[in-house]
């Protein structure tokens, strides 16, 4: 009997041994994230893979009424200036829930850089996940909640602010306010961009490289009035001020493109102007063209076609095609078609969004220097984008002035003029990819949607609608909707 006890004991712990080792392996086939590269991995889903572009496009001056086209909640709704009644690709719901996937893989690396036996050779990718942080904390207190303003930022609602993985169901959150927002996230990226090191990316536009968080700053502090700083980081993309080098070239290169072409080129990671790019899932590519709420005749002569403060015969030369009825477009959205397999019929939409640019860190930089009043400088990057924009551009017949920005804008104040002159190229520079909606909530524009039915629809400057709806889902977690 103690031979069998004895041996029936050493069965059992090597059984307990067993069942120990066997519980302490994961439960499936998920990465161990024990290392820098499988730290850089996961921060390849730190980025919101959703797409703004339809609802921040569609709720701007940017679009007009064409009486027919495609149907869809979020070109419809955000046209009409009501709260988009859907919660799939390109809505503001869809976006609200990537951003805060967004959020949690960079805040999963995070832990792990902290926690790692040797948290300097994690630096890089702690600096990467403090960036993906921030963009995705801004982005969402962008569309969230109202526009930065310091005399109300304080008091203002904002959104939740992340700062840990979510261990819990239905973790409970507050919103503390816009100000609180943007302490946090000026923080995470001065805290993560000395630590960015290009040298960890095989393909650094689809990171936050140097360039890019230094274009992500310049945006940052355009919102947050700091126009110094705006341009201190924009020296950071421009060194040796060679601005037209790094813009897209309309009219050198991109003027022999056909459209098919400049589709695959504008989002590519070879192209110099982009400076950060992004997978989202979207329509969008699909639907811009032919929606009813979208760039029509009117709009295209509105903003691309008509004379320009460059004068005589300058117009953009932006390749501007026509489909169907009334539907203009420039090709630059393209879509990506992934299937389940490869023999599959059905799948999923994709659009390559570029979410930093070397244009937009000039037109930054240029609004800066207008409300620094440095205007010589702001007339110089305005010259330098017209000259890689303009059709049959000349030096000599085209280069705005101070005289040419007073005579064209009518009016004694250049410094009001240069401000009107950077919006407008800006404007046409961006149109359909919803970036216009920006600086209508910074300078807190109103905006009018004519129907075709007869109608006016004005959205004030003070209206709540400007401010896009929190999900109703997120109620869960103790986060207060928006007011309507």
């Amino acid at each position: 009997m103690e031979k069998t006890l004895l041996y029936s004991s050493v069965i059992l712990l090597l059984g307990v041994a067993s069942c120990k080792k066997f519980l302490e392996q994961p439960p499936d086939n998920r990465a161990v994230l024990n290392s820098p590269e499988k730290v850089a991995q996961l921060l390849g889903t730190a980025y919101p893979q959703a797409n703004y572009m339809a609802f921040a496009e569609s709720i701007s001056d940017n679009v007009a009424d064409k009486g027919i086209g495609d149907l869809e909640r979020t070109n419809i709704d955000p046209f009409n200036f009501r709260d988009v009644a859907n919660n799939e690709e390109d809505s503001p719901e869809f976006y609200w829930n990537a951003c805060y996937a967004a959020i949690a893989a960079a805040n999963q690396a995070l832990e792990v850089c902290m926690n790692a036996k040797d948290p300097e050779n994690y630096q890089a990718q702690k600096g990467e996940a403090l960036l993906c942080r921030a963009y995705a904390h801004f982005m969402l207190v962008t569309f969230f909640s109202k526009v930065y303003d310091p005399v109300t930022a304080g008091a203002d609602p904002g959104i939740p602010y992340v700062l840990k993985p979510e261990k819990v169901v239905f973790e409970q959150y507050e919103r503390k306010t816009v100000q609180y927002v943007y302490e946090m996230i000026e923080k995470d990226l001065t805290e993560g961009l000395p630590l960015i090191d290009d040298k960890h990316y095989n393909v650094p536009r689809y990171h936050f490289n140097k360039a890019a968080a230094h274009a992500f700053a310049t945006r940052f502090y355009l919102f947050k009035r700091q126009y110094t700083k705006v341009l201190e980081h924009a020296a950071k993309i421009f060194p040796n001020n060679n601005v037209a080098a790094l813009l897209r070239p309309w009219n050198s290169e991109y003027r022999v493109l056909t459209y098919n072409e400049l589709w695959a080129r504008y989002a590519k990671a070879t192209e110099a102007a982009n400076l950060l790019l992004a997978e989202t899932r979207s329509l969008w590519g699909r639907n811009y063209i032919g929606i009813r709420y979208g760039l029509d005749a009117t709009k295209s002569n509105e903003i691309l076609l008509a004379p320009n403060v460059t004068g005589g015969s300058g117009v953009f030369r932006y390749q501007l095609y026509t489909i169907g009825t009334n539907n203009y477009f420039l090709p630059k959205v393209n879509e990506y078609f992934v299937r389940e397999s490869v023999n599959a019929e059905i799948g999923l939409p994709y659009v390559m969004v570029p979410l930093f640019t070397t244009e937009e860190v000039l037109f930054n930089r240029a609004e800066a220097n207008v409300l620094l009043n440095n205007i010589n400088d702001v007339i110089k990057d305005l010259n330098d984008y017209a000259s890689t924009r303009i059709y049959n551009y000349n030096a000599s017949e085209h280069t705005i002035t101070a005289g040419r920005l007073r005579s064209f804008y009518r009016t004694n104040n250049v410094q009001q003029a240069s401000l009107a002159a950077v919006m407008d190229f800006k404007r046409a520079e961006f149109v359909q990819e919803g970036m216009r909606w920006f600086d209508l909530l910074r300078y807190k524009v109103p905006v009018v949607h004519p129907t075709v039915e007869g109608k006016t629809l004005t959205l004030r400057a003070d209206d709540p609608m400007r401010v896009f709806q929190i999900p109703d889902v997120a109620k869960l977690a103790g986060i207060e909707q928006n007011p309507r």
